[in-house]
């Protein structure tokens, strides 16, 4: 697997170990006067929907016969969690990751072959926020993500119709039409962040917000980590975002 992808693992392993320890030591010296700000925490899955600029890109799709890529965002999947930490009233930290991708394809030419693009956003890292004391019985939180991502785009061009043989005689044929192109982006992320949660009970509650996502790299990569030159500069992981989402825990807002 990828570098950035051990990256993001290793992102979320240091999260998760921080959040357990902040838990440990906010229940171990918890006392009554916590409950008058909010208390608890959890984790759960959100969905999310994001709006990268594509135009870029839809661009040499347009002039290569590839239908563009929609301009109206994509769906994403992915998990969060939380916990206030209890000795700063009203602080929460937490954790988020999410993926998400949207492709496109062409109509089979006169030789039977497609071509194809797919385009993968995703990222994750540590969320620190802080819930508005005047609001009761919900929390509306204002805070920020700070991590890690990588945009992945794949373009393709082939038949449909592989064997072990022609793969590896590929290698020596120069004139072959079958084209697999692998370009990445890794990045920093810093993103800001409005959330409001809504509890069904002490233990289920609901989500929705957004933020912007604003991102640090302009570095890419093409097929085995080999630089690549002359990217244009609004094709990166900068993009506003929605957010919705369901947890699990113990909540007192």
């Amino acid at each position: 697997m990828s570098t950035t992808y051990y990256d993001i693992m290793r992102i979320k392993q240091l999260i998760y170990f921080l959040i357990f320890i902040v838990a440990a030591a906010t229940l171990q010296s918890q006392d009554r006067k916590y409950f008058d700000a909010p208390f608890g925490g959890g984790g759960g899955y959100t969905p999310a929907w994001y709006f990268p600029n594509l135009e870029s890109l839809n661009k040499e799709l347009s002039v290569i016969d590839i239908p563009i890529l929609t301009e109206s965002g994509f769906y994403s999947s992915g998990g969060a969690g939380f916990i206030y930490i209890g000795f700063v009233d009203y602080l929460r930290i937490g954790g988020m990751g999410f993926g998400g991708s949207t492709s496109e394809a062409s109509s089979k030419d006169a030789n039977g072959f497609t071509k194809e693009v797919r385009y993968n956003l995703s990222g994750g890292g540590l969320t620190v926020e802080y819930s508005l004391p005047f609001i009761r019985n919900i929390a509306v939180s204002l805070g920020f993500l700070f991590g890690g991502g990588n945009i992945k785009i794949d373009v393709y061009n082939n038949n449909g119709i592989f064997s072990w043989d022609d793969i590896w005689n590929e290698t020596q044929n120069d004139s072959t039409l079958n084209i697999n192109r692998s370009l990445s982006n890794s990045f920093f992320i810093f993103a800001p962040t409005l959330n409001i949660d809504i509890p069904l009970n002490r233990f289920i509650s609901f989500r929705i917000g957004g933020g912007y996502q604003i991102t640090f790299s302009d570095e890419w990569k093409a097929d085995n980590d080999q630089e690549l030159k002359n990217v244009p500069s609004d094709l990166n992981g900068n993009t506003f975002f929605l957010q919705s989402g369901i947890f699990l825990g113990f909540f007192s807002y």
